[in-house]
Formats: C-alpha cells, sequence, structure tokens
C-alpha cells in the first residue's frame, strides 16, 4: 500500500531541493551495491531529517541503525560545532562504506560509528541526547524506546521511521513486524513523559517530544 500515490510522491521529489553530491552518490551506489536498497532515507525523507536537525541544533544525536549512512549524514547537518553524532549498526559488512562517504562528506570528526547489538552500545553510552532516531529492526523499537528515554533530555526529540509500515499499521490482523510497531505507537501514544505527532512522510515517522 502507498501512503500517498505515486504521482504525488515524484511530484514531493521533483518540489524537494536536491541532494548534495556525496549524497546522490550514496544513494546510487545503495541501490547499486547493496541488498534491500529501500531501506535507505532518500532525498525526500532525508531533507526532512537534516532540516530537524538543523532546527534543534544538536550537541548529541543518536542513530539506531546506520545501514549505508545516508541518514546520520543528513542529522549530522545541524550540530553544533562540537557536536557528535553516535550511529550503530550491527552489519559490520557495511562499515566501509559508510566511513567512505562519512569523510567524503567531512564528517569524520563528527560521526562515530558503532558496530554492536544496539540495545547493549545504547546502555553503555553516558551521553544526554538532544536527538534520537530509531530505525533500526522493528521487533525492537518497544525496547530502544525504553533504553532511550531516560537519555535525552527535557525538550529533546525521538524520531521513529517505518511507524506506518506500507499501511499495515491498521491492518486488522498483523504481522510479527507490524504488532510489534502497532504496539510501539500505542507505547508512545499512552506515555504521559513525552508529545507525539505521525507524519504520514515516506513510510511514515513518528516524531516525539520529551516534556
Amino acid at each position: 500500500m502507498h501512503l500517498v500515490s505515486p504521482e504525488i510522491e515524484q511530484y514531493i521529489d521533483a518540489h524537494t531541493t536536491d541532494e548534495q553530491p556525496v549524497l546522490q552518490q550514496l544513494n546510487r551506489k545503495t541501490h547499486t551495491d547493496v541488498l534491500m536498497p529501500q531501506m535507505l532515507s532518500g532525498k525526500v525523507q532525508g531533507q526532512f531529517l537534516q532540516f530537524i536537525s538543523q532546527m534543534i541544533q544538536p550537541n548529541r544525536v543518536l542513530e539506531i541503525g546506520t545501514f549505508t549512512g545516508y541518514a546520520a549524514i543528513c542529522l549530522a547537518a545541524g550540530l553544533t560545532e562540537n557536536g557528535k553524532l553516535f550511529t550503530i549498526d550491527i552489519n559490520e559488512e557495511l562499515e566501509q562504506m559508510v566511513r567512505t562517504h562519512v569523510e567524503q562528506a567531512g564528517l569524520q570528526n563528527k560521526i562515530i560509528q558503532i558496530i554492536g547489538n544496539a540495545a547493549q552500545e545504547i546502555a553503555q553510552l553516558n551521553e544526554t541526547f538532544d536527538l534520537v532516531f530509531i530505525d533500526a529492526d522493528k521487533q525492537n523499537y518497544s525496547v530502544y524506546y525504553d533504553l532511550v528515554i531516560d537519555k535525552v533530555r527535557s525538550g529533546g526529540y525521538i524520531l521513529a521511521d517505518n511507524v506506518l509500515w506500507s499501511g499495515k499499521i491498521i491492518n486488522e490482523k498483523k504481522d510479527k513486524d507490524t504488532q510489534k510497531l502497532a504496539d510501539f505507537n500505542e507505547k508512545v501514544q499512552q506515555d504521559n513523559r513525552v508529545e507525539n505527532v505521525i507524519l504520514s512522510i515516506r513510510d511514515g515517522i513518528m516524531l516525539i517530544r520529551k516534556k
């Protein structure tokens, strides 16, 4: 199911600022060299992530789920002068590809790659985050949320990707991933520590503000 029609998606894409060259290159390479390239944030969502970062001007950002590094580069755009972005992924096969494009973007001193189990790595981070982006395995969204909520400053933000799951989120019968996402959405909705809104950008993004 498309959240919006392909024609509207094409119109949105045509009326969104073009990717910077390093992101264009990373986009192409992901689609030619990597399995499941649809996991890439892409031009429109990437621009949204960049704008959010530039508005918040975070000092510390946490990304859970690096993939090929596209979103990390976008989220790093608004970092303060001494800001850092920590990005975690379990797939070591993509580590060099991410590092290469991070260096091409001139962000090697701002983006810190962590290879490992996200739940374990989050627990070891002694940081207070202004912005967190959850975009990893859907089965553990609620786990990641519980691990990061106390590490987010008051007034800070959490973004969770894929929360509409190609529209399957409203199906009466749900597969395991869809059910876990539905549980996550309900968990956030019932959490009186936060305010939240779901945006129908691409596959759905939940924007969460900690009170």
